[in-house]
């Protein structure tokens, strides 16, 4: 048995550690209070939101994370770009604003023109997928400091002040709709590297394609059918699936969550096959959903007709009265 912790990230441990900072971060708003750039939203939903008038500013910033390992053990950069953009512009969608615009930040232990040239490549896909223009970056030589390369981004979206998605519209009997996933986006890869790599090496075949490959599958971009969904469908939440799996929920409300995910399949079967327990890997990966919709009941149907002209998606439950996410079909409660 593995857990996360044990591959070397301890979530309760980090959430512990970062109290400090998040505090003293709150305390900086005070600087700003009653200027036009308020900050408007406590810190720890997706993405921030910074009144400006006439609208709200979101931002958000985050990584690839260990997925650059990946890439880099296999010389394959080109799909990198997307995923920084995607963990980035997937945040920004959950409080209902449109993507606009990013800067990135690139570290490298010693320039490489060619791994520059992919990596660009994919931050051009990402860009065209979100619709947002990169409107500026920092690439950084440090060679005492980094080994390989990282990459992150911070994006800024825009949404009208009466269009912001926070969860507190949400009611018991909601309906709960889940965006299918690409795989294991950029989540998780420290635990699945340390379990699957060794064992089986980059190289293993399963479901038509190598292990490589399945670890590397960009994580898929939710802007268009999101910005669709916003202008047709009452949506009252909204959660991107990343770091803590289905316990991202818990930012959208008190009330519970009650279940049904799709079948464990592809990259989630093999680790959860080598050691993995359910529980930790409903805390740790998506589990073949990416982005989850809270919507009225009376709104289901359209918004799954919506959302499927994209990807397949799921009715995967409700909004209970009930603290806590019970997925009823594994008998796993978070």
């Amino acid at each position: 048995m593995l857990t996360y912790a044990q591959a070397g990230v301890d979530d309760e441990k980090t959430q512990q550690a970062l109290k400090g900072i998040i505090s003293l971060a709150k305390a900086t708003f005070e600087f700003r209070k009653g200027k036009i750039g308020e900050p408007k939203i406590d810190i720890g939903h997706y993405a921030a939101l910074i009144d400006c008038r006439d609208f709200y500013l979101a931002m958000t910033t985050d990584g690839v994370g260990t997925k650059t390992l990946v890439a880099e053990a296999v010389g394959k950069y080109d799909t990198i770009g997307i995923d920084m953009i995607a963990m980035n512009v997937n945040d920004l969608i959950c409080v209902g604003a449109e993507p606009v615009a990013l800067v990135d930040y690139l570290a490298v232990k010693e320039p490489n023109e060619e791994i520059f040239k992919e990596i660009a490549r994919g931050l051009y896909e990402g860009a065209m997928q979100a619709g947002v223009a990169i409107v500026g970056g920092e690439t950084a030589v440090l060679p005492e400091l980094v080994n390989g390369f990282d990459l992150a981004g911070t994006a800024i979206g825009v949404v009208e002040k009466n269009k912001v998605i926070t969860g507190k519209e949400i009611q018991p009997g909601d309906a709960v709709i889940g965006i299918s996933s690409s795989g294991i986006h950029s989540n998780g890869l420290t635990l699945a590297r340390k379990l699957l790599i060794p064992k089986y090496g980059l190289d293993y075949e399963f479901e038509g394609k190598k292990l490589w490959e399945h670890l590397l599958e960009p994580t898929r971009i939710y802007v268009k059918p999101i910005l669709e969904l916003l202008k047709k469908v009452e949506v009252r939440g909204l959660a991107h699936i990343t770091g803590g799996g289905l316990l991202n929920l818990k930012r959208l409300t008190n009330y519970g969550f009650s279940l049904k995910m799709p079948p464990l399949g592809g990259i989630f079967r093999l680790i959860h096959d080598n050691g993995v327990p359910l529980d930790e890997m409903f805390r740790v990966f998506n589990m073949g959903i990416g982005m989850v919709v809270v919507v009225p009941q009376s709104e289901r149907d359209a918004a799954l007709d919506i959302l499927n002209k994209y990807f397949e998606s799921f009715d995967l439950g409700v909004v209970t009265e009930r603290p806590g996410i019970v997925v009823e079909n594994y008998g796993i409660r978070l």
